[in-house]
């Protein structure tokens, strides 16, 4: 119990710390949040090739940080869409002797897009993207926390055994709140904001889960020890990068009507 007190006392503490930073950037911008982005993008780079275990890490983490940036910080889809796939071409080239091919490999698109859409997502809601942000925290937040009061029948023991219905639900609700609560200060009173949240929730646990699915087939905790009582950054941002690419989808259609 005395553990468990201390971790949840690091996570706070931490949280405390990069939470206004990113809440800055934001909020001041370009080219704020395009450092940002490269930063968090290049940490993920990192710990994906150092995870998979590789012969050359380095230069896997740097094909990623390429192809990211590229997303990041240029201003046409053919172009993205040809340093995507030379860099996957690269990778699986590169790859062909390594016993996590494919894997190596799915981090060009999973980083690349995951990353990638959230810049998209600014160009088109601007600080607004902030309400994304604190719907995938609520969810991480509502989740720990009615997760470890609750417990009660495990969402997905074999993938991940610390993750409960209980907690699905509370971050569901947690979210639903915070998503309605921050456009009720904008003007807008609509219900379904809420309801978008709440599915928003099911999809950052979806890439929760999918991240655990990955590290347990790389017999690996945590992506790295980057950040104290989170684990790495890919900890931290999984579901964010993984629920980004509808977001941005969705976002894009809204705004073509």
């Amino acid at each position: 119990m005395e553990g468990t007190k201390s971790n949840i006392w690091l996570r706070t503490v931490t949280a405390a710390i990069m939470a206004p930073v990113v809440v800055a950037a934001l909020y001041f911008g370009y080219p704020y949040v395009v450092l940002m982005l490269l930063g968090i993008g290049a940490l993920l780079s990192w710990e994906w090739s150092a995870m998979t275990g590789n012969k050359k890490p380095e230069v896997y983490a740097v094909i990623y940080t390429v192809s990211m940036a590229v997303a990041v910080m240029l201003n046409s889809w053919l172009g993205i869409g040809i340093a995507l796939l030379f860099s996957m071409f690269l990778v699986w080239r590169k790859a062909k002797d390594e016993p996590h091919r494919r894997l190596l490999t799915l981090g060009v698109p999973y980083i690349t897009i995951g990353i990638g859409s959230l810049m998209w997502i600014y160009y088109i809601t601007a600080f607004h993207i902030l309400c994304f942000v604190l719907v995938v925290w609520a969810t991480d937040i509502g989740g720990y926390v009615v997760g470890k009061s609750v417990k009660g029948p495990k969402l997905a023991p074999k993938i991940s055994p610390n993750k409960t219905w209980s907690g699905l639900f509370g971050g569901m609700a947690l979210s639903a709140l915070v998503c309605w609560g921050y456009f009720y200060c904008f003007g807008f009173y609509d219900w379904r904001l809420a309801v978008a949240g709440a599915l928003l929730a099911v999809l950052e646990q979806i890439g929760d889960l999918v991240e655990s699915a990955i590290k347990r087939h790389l017999n690996v905790k945590d992506s790295s020890t980057l950040i104290p009582g989170h684990g790495g950054v890919f900890d931290r941002v999984d579901g964010l990068i993984f629920t980004a690419p509808f977001v941005f989808l969705i976002l894009a259609y809204w705004f073509s009507i």
